[in-house]
């Protein structure tokens, strides 16, 4: 952040207000972490603050502090819009283009009220007042963090602020072993544990956690994998049918796509899910090195995310939107 910037944040937290604090839609463990750290903070200094997700999250991050006081739009959109409308500012985290917030895009657009974006994906829009982006960032906890420092809050870290600015951080760095893990990330995190952070517990309860049917779901997902050694490359598939027979939940597809990656010689990986519901094919993709699958989303599957992971969605068949795929990496350059 920018001098200018501190002190127009400053300013804009230098009296109480009602604030709206957004994650994006189908929040992971960073835009929990981030948004729940950013409400936890502002409550102790003295404003009126209140996360509202766009949809539902996770169960398995039901247990972060104060998760029960977060508003979902989806569940009861004239209360949260009505939230929001009065807002004096709105904070909005682990995003950076509106759209990423599906349906609560609309109302988020009409607001009067200015906005504070802390986020570190690549190519930010510019609808906020205050714009703290920086992709060299593994989180947007850890961007929380220097936030909160900045502006000279660092003694107002507490366990539970720093509970949740950890498990962004553990979450969004593949436990600490994505490229953009630093040393100062870990230099962070070793005081966050000096206040008094569970770094044995939370594991436990992120990645430990699961229900027999989400182990039978991956079981399938394993099942499905498909490698094409000639281009580094792996997907799988899940069908809607499949979700059902397993009893799918919001979470029980995290982290599936990294097996693909885990395969020997393999740099990209894909999944893809069927949605009917919302008549939509789901995408992750992961990588490694050079290949950008930011720019990958965005060029065929709109979407987009960070150089080595990102997310898209296609309107295609899952046979159709697997044929694409399969076009668009016979023309990724190998090393």
């Amino acid at each position: 952040m920018t001098t200018a910037d501190i002190q127009k944040v400053t300013q804009l937290l230098a009296e109480p207000k009602k604030i709206a604090i957004i994650p994006h839609r189908s929040p992971d463990g960073d835009a929990m972490g981030s948004t729940l750290a950013m409400f936890h903070f502002l409550k102790k200094c003295g404003h009126d603050p209140m996360v509202i997700s766009p949809n539902d999250f996770p169960e398995f991050l039901a247990w972060m502090p104060a998760s029960e006081s977060v508003l979902v739009y989806e569940n009861d959109r004239v209360k949260t819009t009505k939230i929001l409308q009065e807002a004096e500012l709105i904070f909005t985290l682990d995003f950076n283009a509106l759209h990423r917030t599906g349906e609560l895009e609309k109302v988020l657009s009409q607001l009067q009220a200015p906005f504070v974006m802390i986020d570190h994906h690549q190519s930010p829009d510019s609808y906020a007042t205050v714009t703290y982006s920086d992709t060299q960032f593994g989180s947007t906890c850890e961007m929380v963090y220097n936030f909160i420092s900045f502006l000279g809050g660092k003694n107002q870290i507490d366990q539970t602020i720093a509970t949740c600015i950890y498990t962004g951080i553990l979450t969004d760095s593949g436990s600490f072993r994505f490229p953009k893990t630093t040393g100062n990330t870990h230099r962070i995190v070793a005081e966050l544990i000096d206040l008094g952070v569970d770094n044995t517990q939370i594991p436990a309860l992120l990645f430990d956690n699961n229900s027999y049917e989400s182990r039978q779901l991956l079981g399938r997902a394993l099942n499905n994998l498909v490698v094409f050694p000639e281009y580094k490359a792996a997907y799988t598939a899940l069908t809607q049918a499949e979700l059902d027979e397993f009893k799918y939940e919001k979470g029980d597809t995290e982290g599936i796509v990294n097996y693909g990656l885990s395969i020997k010689g393999i740099q990209l990986a894909a999944i893809f899910i069927e949605h009917k519901d919302e008549n939509i094919i789901k995408i992750s993709l992961r990588s490694q090195g050079d290949i950008d699958v930011n720019q990958m989303a965005r060029d065929h599957f709109n979407g987009g995310g960070h150089i080595n992971a990102a997310g898209g969605k296609s309107s295609l068949s899952m046979l159709q939107t697997i044929e694409k795929f399969k076009q668009v990496i016979t023309q990724i350059p190998h090393k």
